[in-house]
This record gives C-alpha cells, sequence and structure tokens, in this order.
C-alpha cells in the first residue's frame, strides 16, 4: 500500500518534479545538454545483444562500478553495459574512463513516466543496483517487467536502517525485488535482512578493488617538484567549516616547518572563490588552480579546486586528511588515498566508510584524530617522520592489493544471472 502511494503521488506531483528540475539546471545541478536523460529520454540508442545495466548514485559508487563493469565485459566479450548515475560530478569523472561496449547515461528522475521512458528503451537483460540509493519507482517497475535484479556492495548505515525502518513495508516490498542481494560487509548484510531482503550474502567491499584514481602524467610531475622541495600534506575532499580548521593547523605548524605548503581539494570546486577569501583573510598565501596561480616559495595554500584531479594529489603527497570527518557529513572515501600511497587521516565523523576505516587502522595505515587540535597533532609527528608516512602509505597500498580480488568473486555471483539473461534471450 506503502508503495502504491508513493507511485500515485509521483504522477500527482510530476509538474512540481518538473519544476525541480528546471530549477537544479539554472542552479548548475544538471546538465542542460542531458537534461532529456532525466526524465528518461535517451540520448544513444540501444546496442544490439544483451545489455547489463548498472546504476551507481554518484562519484563514489560510480568509480566501484567501474572496475565491476571491467570484470564483467571480460567475463563476457559480447555483453554491453549501461551506467547510470544522477549526478554532474559523476558524468564528467567516468566521461573518459568507461571501456568500450560500455555506456553512460544519466538515471531518469523517480516519477513514473520518466522510469517508464527509461525502461521502455533500454530494457535490459540485468539490473545491477550498486551501494544503496533505492528508487521505488524504478525498482518497482523494472521488477515488473520482469528484469532479474541484484543489489551490489549494498550498504545500509545505522542512520539509514533507523530511517527505513519507519517505513518497514515499502522497504521490504523494495528489497524482495532484488534476486540477491550482495552486501558490502557483515554488519550490512545483517540490516539488509533485517529491513526484509531474503537472499542475502558477502564477499567483500567492492570499493576496495576499485581502479586508482586517474592522474594527468605531465601535471603529477609538476606537483611531485613542488611537493619534493617542501613539507606538504593534503586535506582532500573538503567541507564548509574544515577549510577554517585546516587554515588554523597550517599556521600552527609553520611554527616548526617555515616552508610548509598545505593543498586542498574541497568536496565541490565552485566554492572556490570563497575558500579563497577566507584563506586570504586568514592571513595566508593562496595560489588557486583553477585561476593557473602558479605555486611560488611564499604559497602557503594550494586550492585545487578542479573536477577529477583528486588522483594527482593522492600521487604526489605523502599525507592526505579526508574531509567531511572533521564536520558531520560521514566522510568520504579513505581507500582511494590509501591505494595511491598517502599516510591516510580523518577525523570521528567516518559513519558513511566505518568498515573502510576499521581495516586501514588494521593495517597501520590509516589514524583517526577526535578533532582539529588532534589532526595537528598527527600532522606535525608525520612531517617530522617522513618514513613513518611512507610505511604507512606502503601498507595500504599493500591492503588494497590483496582488495582486488573481490571483484572476481562478484563478477562470480553475478554470472549464473548473465547466462540465464543469456539464456531468456537466445529462447
Amino acid at each position: 500500500m506503502t508503495t502504491l502511494i508513493y507511485r500515485l503521488l509521483s504522477i500527482l506531483l510530476a509538474p512540481f518534479i518538473n519544476m525541480h528540475m528546471r530549477r537544479r539546471v539554472t542552479e548548475g545541478k544538471e546538465d542542460p545538454n542531458r537534461i532529456g536523460e532525466r526524465h528518461g529520454y535517451p540520448s544513444r540508442p540501444r546496442p544490439q545483444g544483451r545489455l547489463v545495466w548498472l546504476h551507481a548514485a554518484s562519484v563514489g559508487e560510480a568509480m566501484s562500478a567501474l572496475t565491476l563493469i571491467d570484470g564483467l565485459l571480460e567475463y563476457d566479450d559480447k555483453l554491453h553495459v549501461l551506467l547510470t548515475t544522477a549526478t554532474v560530478p559523476s558524468a564528467k569523472l567516468i566521461a573518459h574512463r568507461l571501456p568500450k561496449r560500455a555506456e553512460h547515461q544519466y538515471a531518469p528522475v523517480d516519477k513514473y513516466t520518466a522510469v517508464q521512458n527509461f525502461l521502455d528503451h533500454w530494457h535490459p537483460d540485468l539490473a545491477i543496483w550498486v551501494e544503496s540509493e533505492f528508487w521505488p519507482n524504478l525498482i518497482m517497475e523494472t521488477y515488473d517487467l520482469g528484469i532479474p535484479m541484484l543489489l551490489v556492495n549494498g550498504r545500509i548505515s545505522p542512520d539509514s536502517f533507523r530511517r527505513w525502518s519507519r517505513a518497514p513495508g515499502m522497504v521490504r516490498s523494495m528489497l524482495q525485488c532484488f534476486d540477491l542481494c550482495i552486501a558490502q560487509s557483515l554488519p550490512d548484510a545483517g540490516r539488509l535482512g533485517t529491513l526484509g531482503a531474503d537472499n542475502v550474502t558477502w564477499v567483500g567491499n567492492l570499493k576496495a578493488a576499485a581502479p586508482p584514481l586517474p592522474a594527468d602524467g605531465r601535471e603529477l610531475e609538476r606537483m611531485q617538484r613542488a611537493a619534493a622541495s617542501r613539507p606538504c600534506w593534503l586535506a582532500a575532499s573538503t567541507h564548509p567549516g574544515e577549510e577554517s580548521a585546516i587554515a588554523r593547523i597550517h599556521k600552527a605548524l609553520k611554527a616548526r616547518f617555515p616552508d610548509l605548503m598545505t593543498f586542498i581539494v574541497p568536496r565541490e570546486p565552485e566554492r572556490g572563490e570563497e575558500i579563497k577569501d577566507s584563506l586570504r583573510r586568514a592571513g595566508l598565501e593562496v595560489s588557486r588552480r583553477t585561476g593557473l596561480e602558479p605555486i611560488r616559495p611564499d604559497t602557503d595554500i594550494y586550492l585545487a579546486d578542479t573536477m577529477g584531479e583528486l588522483g594527482i594529489f593522492y600521487c604526489a603527497l605523502p599525507i592526505a586528511f579526508i574531509g567531511g570527518s572533521l564536520v558531520d557529513r560521514g566522510g568520504h572515501n579513505p581507500l582511494e588515498a590509501a591505494r595511491l600511497g598517502c599516510a591516510v587521516l580523518f577525523g570521528p565523523h567516518m559513519e558513511r566508510y566505518e568498515d573502510d576505516e576499521r581495516i586501514l587502522i588494521e593495517a597501520g595505515a590509516a589514524l583517526s584524530v577526535r578533532n582539529a587540535q588532534a589532526l595537528q597533532d598527527e600532522l606535525e609527528r608525520l612531517l617530522a617522520d617522513p618514513a613513518q608516512a611512507a610505511e604507512m602509505g606502503r601498507k595500504g597500498r599493500a591492503l588494497t592489493r590483496q582488495n582486488r580480488q573481490v571483484r572476481d568473486a562478484l563478477v562470480a555471483k553475478i554470472a549464473p544471472y548473465l547466462q540465464s539473461a543469456g539464456a531468456l534471450q537466445e529462447a
């Protein structure tokens, strides 16, 4: 009944949803050239033959999906893959990273007509949802068409579990549409089962098997030269409230390391001008990447307010603090930094990545700090002991190399459903 009410509301509220999407275009949150895709109108023809559709909500999920796509295409050399995401940054990030026989479309907004348009055109032979973005219309309509559905790297955080527990009928109806739920961790598997998923298993975390973030060779060499001559550290994917703490930390650490340079890569590059102004008001010399401002001998902060270049800075710098963790945003993926050899630090708010946090700490590749002062203390210790930072980075690389077997285990779990889809198509 709850699902039926949701469907009826999405039909009745369609004009308001359309208005909301137009506003998002004007705010730069949607791609105006591809907004039709969000309403279910395709911009590409459906490829001939078997098609697997993977849905990954945003940047982190899309990066996880890339390694699974490679595995599926290696398994079946006639298979085609459609990857959908819902955000502009995710589309930009993967634009040049999809292999042959794979293509990207924006996911349809969860209104009834958009979902119908999308499924009528693409009609995949198998649907794979990555992680935890559950949209009732999209799930239920896919199920009603008889398309097998799998949940891969399924994640239900404690907060999400509490929220979904308030709508037990709806979440149970959605989860029981999945033929198989492969959880990201054992606790996630338990929460999925409690919410109503029937066939739940676990093989490991797909994010641990994701490919390294890309790094342009010429730019990497330039950043490595800059980092080689001065003590440096990186604050990655920062949020409002964290940059001011980073400014205070930088000023305090300069008493011991006069040549210190701090690199900041904000989570939202469009905040670059605002961040630059606040740092300069704090008395710091800032070089901004989007303005092509060079790194000078007196540069305190290098503000890399660009999209898709985080891999350059993880490769070039020895220590990385993961943003969204000093403020209550749930953190960001720390495995990306560990995979490229950084000693990893994060604050107390890593709720979205609690399992990654745990395994990195246990491996000796990362440290958790309770507040900005503790972050300053650990940074001072690691900057004074480069060998310790390098050892943490080495352990992080080793850990992520071990986890690449997760992809193969997932492909093995998915293979029977690919074979069934092929048999049905041939029939």
